[in-house]
Formats: structure tokens, sequence, C-alpha cells
């Protein structure tokens, strides 16, 4: 069997065990070449349309035992091999932190926050950082900014360590333990977090892939709503005047309007939709 033909394979089963998506990829046919690419020890933007040539029995090998342990085990596919890309960066991680998918990596490339920051923007903080894909985007992106990257866990922080030091960003990218706001420092221009959100029926129900990550970093009480009421509170002192703050809730939506009603904010709209992303002022938040 070609390359393709074992992606095809593997796609359909994927599909036939029902396996949940969402860590990466969203389509069994995108996860199946993931797999059979990395088994193949291949670059994942390879044309798989060109890998015509059967598999040598030791190829063959590899793919098979890939998918078998994705089959058996459900880990997610991003644990298995070490490696998630978030708008065409590589990042390494493992089961300490969540696996990098944050909607706000896309309004980081669309440059949905442009108008809020300007050449005397200096400060970001990512709070929630996890592997801190969101800092490094950001460092990235915007090459004047100076980044804390805040977490609760020890363990996260030293998965966001091996990023910061992967791309090269030490001298802009600080990681700090925190719970919460509790160690942010001064005044920032601009604040990005993706919290814990997942309501207490939704943590319930998730699949065996997404239990695999720490729970830690997804539930977020009754509602969902518990560590966002608290950094909404909270977030306005560690704001500069025209910062804004740039928050992830996902399917939340009718939990956070009604938790915060009067609220204003700003929907950005993302791949998933356009209620999944918010933009808050730091005069919203005061008034």
């Amino acid at each position: 069997m070609t390359a393709v033909e074992w992606i095809q394979r593997c796609a359909d089963e994927l599909t036939q065990a029902q396996v949940a998506l969402g860590q990466g990829t969203l389509y069994a046919h995108d996860e199946a070449s993931w797999l059979v690419l990395w088994a193949l020890k291949l670059p994942l933007d390879t044309d798989t349309s060109e890998l015509t040539a059967p598999l040598t029995a030791l190829e063959t090998q590899a793919v098979q035992h890939l998918l078998n342990q994705r089959l058996q085990t459900r880990t997610p596919l991003a644990y298995i091999t070490r490696e998630a890309w978030l708008q065409g960066v590589s990042f390494y991680v493992d089961e300490r932190c969540l696996i990098p998918r944050s909607l706000i990596a896309e309004v980081i490339a669309e440059g949905s926050a442009d108008p809020w920051l300007s050449p005397h923007s200096t400060r970001a903080l990512d709070l929630c950082t996890g592997g801190g894909s969101l800092a490094v985007l950001l460092a990235l992106a915007y090459p004047q900014l100076h980044i804390d990257a805040l977490d609760i866990s020890a363990d996260a922080l030293a998965v966001a360590d091996i990023n910061i030091e992967r791309h090269g960003l030490q001298p802009r990218v600080t990681t700090r333990l925190s719970d919460g706001l509790e160690k942010a420092s001064g005044v920032y221009d601009l604040l990005v977090c993706n919290p814990p959100y997942v309501n207490a029926d939704s943590m319930a129900a998730l699949p065996a892939e997404f239990l695999a990550e720490p729970r830690l970093a997804l539930a977020g009480g009754t509602d969902g709503m518990d560590f966002i009421r608290r950094l909404l509170a909270e977030a306005p002192s560690f704001m500069t005047d025209d910062a804004v703050l740039i928050l992830e809730i996902g399917h939340e939506i009718e939990h956070f309007t009604r938790a915060f009603p009067a609220l204003e904010v700003m929907y950005l709209t993302t791949s998933a939709g356009d209620e999944q992303v918010m933009l808050i002022t730091k005069q919203a938040l005061l008034t």
C-alpha cells in the first residue's frame, strides 16, 4: 500500500472507531495524514499525492503501530508525537499542558488587536499560558512587546519554557507561577486569556481524548465562569488606560451573557464562529 492508501485506510478506521477530534485536527482525513506523515518521518506539509511508492515493511509497521496506539489508548495524537502546530508554528507538547488550539491564535495572526496597539505598546500578558503557545505567537507577531506568561501550573510552565527557548524568545517572554493575576507585575497594554471555561455538564460528557488533558486547564465550575468572574473583577488594575483584554469563552456564550448581562464586549470573528472570542476594553470593565 502507498502512503495515500494508508491515509485513507487510517481515516476510515478513525471514523469507524469514532475517535474524538479537535485537538489539532477537525477531520479524520487530516488526522490520518498527520499520523501517516509523522510515522514516515516526513514534513507535515508534504504533498501526499506524490507518495506513490509502496511502503516498506518497516514503514508499514510504523504506521500500523501508531494507528493502533491512537485507536486503543484514545491518546491525542499531539501527545503521542510530542508536537502540535498552531498558525503554522511548531510547539512541543505533552500531558502537562493543553494541546495548543486557542482561537486567540487566529486573532493574533489576523491582527485583530492592532487598532488597540500603538508603537508605544510595550507590555503584554498571556494569562493561563499553559504550554506558552499564545505568548510565543504574540512575541513573533509583535516584536516590540515583552510578554509575561502566567499559569497556576508549574508543570505547564515547564512546557512553556521549552517552547520559549525553542523559538529563541527568552529575552522577551518571561514565565511566572501565578494563581490568576496574583503575580502579574505593573500594567499591560494587552491581555490575552484562554481560561478554564468548560461548564460542569460539558466536563462530565468529555470524551477520553479531552480527559487526557489537565482538568485544571479545562474545568470552569458549574457554569464555566468561576475563573472569568475573578479575572474581570481584577483585570482593570493591571491594564493601561487604552489596554484591552482578549478573552476566549468557547461555546459558553449563554453562560457568559447570563453571568455578565451588562458588560459591553466586542466579539471577534474566528473560524469557529462569532461568539467564542471577545475583546473588552478597560473602560467597559470599570463601567
